[in-house]
């Protein structure tokens, strides 16, 4: 049965493949082939999205089905900048043992129906519409090693991502030309409170008694009575907001803030929360190499 859904869809695929058939051995362009498409499932899966299909060297890819997150078009734009990643570390071996290096592209868009296509001797749950030829266009748009957007993903995805507008594009077999933005990095925000932040935040309402305690436990420690402040409670009630309520309230005296935090992205990174406050902290820009890093630290 067929399922109305939001989805986010990504299409990826490799560049030049055609003069890299003619260059490889059918075997050995095969391997390559499969190294490909192993790294690019790897940082699939890593955030959660599903392979629909994979179009010989392309790959179709949805984000909110069969399983829904509130954040898929982030999911989508941040497996899409993984990817490209990926593909360079790929590159490193492919160099040395065969001379190659791959480059992709990524088109990234988002309303579709899944549902079941095909006969009784095969079926699969694919997505209806125009967003998958939508993803597939946008790719070609993008040069290589980059990931394109449509407007709806920019929309979505606003605030956590610094993209560069390419302007208006007419689409192959798309009825009204679209804007089209390239991704060029995460910005610095890690959370809706962070985004809403730039905008400016609407009054915080009921939580004087938990914001005098802050303030009082913030007025100790400047006394030199050190505290460890354990906020808990269900999401969605407010625990962020009352610390961005502590970091107004002390952004006018010296302090120095250090803020770690967890993601379902990179639950099997080790150290990811740490690693990524050191990054902060040393200014690190995703574009700069390993041994600039190392020679911050």
């Amino acid at each position: 049965m067929a399922e109305r859904r939001q989805l986010t869809v990504l299409f990826c695929d490799l560049v030049d493949s055609t003069a890299l058939a003619g260059r490889l051995d059918p075997e050995d362009l095969r391997d390559v082939v499969r190294a490909y498409q192993q790294t690019c499932a790897t940082v699939i899966q890593r955030f959660e999205g599903h392979i629909a299909q994979y179009l010989g060297d392309g790959l179709l890819v949805y984000f909110g089905y069969p399983q829904a997150h509130e954040d898929d078009a982030q999911r989508a734009v941040q497996t899409g900048l993984g990817i490209v990643e990926a593909i360079g570390t790929l590159n490193m071996s492919l160099e040395q043992a065969q001379g190659l290096r791959l480059a992709v592209r990524v088109g990234i868009t988002g309303l579709v129906v899944v549902g079941e296509i095909g006969g009784a001797g095969r079926q699969e749950q694919l997505a209806l519409g125009e967003t998958p030829n939508i993803a597939a266009r946008l790719q070609g748009l993008a040069p290589p090693d980059t990931v394109v957007i449509s407007n709806q993903t920019a929309r979505l995805v606003e605030g956590y991502f610094i993209c560069q507008s390419l302007g208006t594009q007419d689409l192959k077999g798309v009825a009204q030309p679209l804007q089209v933005y390239r991704v060029l990095h995460a910005s610095v925000a890690q959370t809706r409170l962070d985004v809403a932040a730039t905008r400016g935040l609407t009054p915080l309402v009921g939580r004087t008694a938990e914001v005098a305690l802050l303030q009082e436990r913030w007025a100790q420690v400047k006394d030199g009575m050190g505290h460890v402040i354990v906020l808990s409670g269900e999401a969605g009630i407010g625990k962020s907001r009352l610390v961005q309520v502590l970091k107004e309230h002390v952004a006018g005296e010296a302090h120095t803030r250090w803020e770690c935090r967890c993601s379902p992205y990179y639950q099997h990174t080790a150290l990811y929360s740490f690693i990524d406050l050191l990054q902060r902290a040393l200014r690190c820009q995703p574009e700069e190499l390993i041994e600039e890093k190392l020679a911050k630290l």
